[in-house]
């Protein structure tokens, strides 16, 4: 019983997994930043931060074809922006304190030459 109790809390405890199609890709993550860049993508990654002070997430995105969708969840999950073929992206938003955060890359479909980047920064940063 312990056992099965393990099993599915490896698949349901965290919230959110990491499903897709990919050629080409490179990702990576630490503790307040993270970065993609694919040949091609299609589905859902998910990053995981820790932030010990109040911040906003800065994130840069770019892609070649195709449509994403990011949302970040810190105490519920929100939209943070849209990206379509053709855009490129460099701003700041949502508002994050003490905690976990996901950042959840979804597309709509296969996209291809995109480049996501992320990091979590104090607002005067």
């Amino acid at each position: 019983m312990l056992a099965l109790a393990m099993l599915l809390c490896s698949f349901g405890c965290g919230g959110y997994n990491s499903k897709y199609k990919a050629v080409g890709f490179v990702h990576s993550n630490d503790t307040e930043s993270a970065y993609m860049s694919f040949y091609t993508f299609d589905g859902r990654m998910v990053f995981k931060f820790h932030t010990t002070r109040e911040s906003d997430i800065k994130y840069s995105a770019k892609l070649e074809s195709g449509s994403a969708t990011v949302y970040y969840d810190y105490s519920g999950k929100q939209e943070l922006f849209s990206v379509k073929g053709g855009e490129e992206l460099d701003s700041r938003g949502g508002y994050v304190d003490n905690g976990t955060i996901h950042i959840i890359v979804e597309t709509d479909g296969e996209c291809m030459n995109g480049e996501f980047s992320f990091s979590i920064h104090a607002p005067e940063e």
